[in-house]
């Protein structure tokens, strides 16, 4: 057997306009506030937080805890209670189709299907249990004095390799293919690397 042969030969994908065709940070804040009308307050809040983000005035974790205030003083079993009910509303209607269908081949061949994503585990962590894969990272955190924190760093970037490293635990594997809406570190390490332009999957050339 070579070495090559050897690895663990993983499928990487990102969620948000990638795995699923829309922003899961957005419709899961949609969704909540048809559960809980009053927190459309906070709209104006995460736009603000939205533009400091495009502006490059904010990090990437600070967005991030700021962002979804939204959830603020929802205990997790709560968060998980309505996430389970938002998944069960989309999957599988609105998700990539063509995807869906190209990772059910790869797991009946053996390869490893992992989902790394920036949006929160606390949110995105049921969606798993209507779609079994191998693992997936998302942003951590921990409900601390009524609001989320997040722990460590928000899972983008070079977090994302960082975080499929952990998951596989010294275990020597290859990204053989990675999928994702935007340019991202997990693209250029894959050995085949794809964007997906408003559903679409095009290849990306890695550098």
């Amino acid at each position: 057997m070579t070495n090559s042969e050897a690895k663990l030969k993983v499928i990487v994908f990102d969620l948000n306009k990638t795995f699923y065709n829309k922003s899961s940070k957005d419709k899961f804040f949609e969704f909540i506030c048809t559960k809980r009308p009053k927190r459309i307050r906070y709209f104006l809040e995460m736009t603000y937080y939205k533009l400091l983000r495009n502006l490059h005035r904010i990090r990437k974790t600070e967005f991030k805890e700021n962002f979804f205030n939204y959830l603020d003083d929802l205990t997790p079993a709560q968060v998980e209670e309505y996430a389970t009910e938002f998944w069960n509303n989309e999957y599988p209607g609105q998700f990539n189709q063509t995807l869906k269908n190209h990772f059910d081949q790869k797991k009946k061949q053996g390869f490893r299907i992992f989902c790394a994503t920036g949006g929160l585990e606390l949110y995105v962590a049921p969606l798993f249990k209507l779609y079994p894969i191998d693992g997936f990272a998302g942003t951590q955190v921990r409900y601390d004095s009524h609001t989320y924190k997040v722990i460590g760093k928000a899972c983008k970037d070079e977090e994302k390799i960082e975080r499929l490293k952990q998951h596989f635990k010294g275990d020597d594997f290859e990204v053989v293919e990675a999928y994702s809406d935007s340019k991202e570190a997990i693209l250029d390490i894959a050995t085949k690397a794809f964007l997906l332009k408003d559903g679409k999957i095009e290849p990306y050339q890695t550098t």
